[in-house]
């Protein structure tokens, strides 16, 4: 369990240092949490359209 929360943290210190995640501090919260940057939510968008494409065309060929 303890080698999956390092994993976690150190993928979310990527995600932070490429620009698409930040972290965020509540004035009454210690513990901060985690947004997308605007460059993030637009990876979010392209991310979806890639995931429509895979089901129709991915998915309908492994069908066949």
């Amino acid at each position: 369990a303890d080698e999956m929360i390092t994993d976690i943290s150190e993928k979310l210190k990527e995600l932070e240092k490429e620009g698409l995640i930040e972290k965020v501090y509540m004035r009454d919260c210690a513990r901060g949490f985690y947004r997308l940057t605007r460059c993030g939510e637009d990876l979010k968008k392209i991310m979806k359209e890639i995931h429509s494409w895979s089901e129709k065309w991915i998915l309908e060929t492994d069908k066949n």
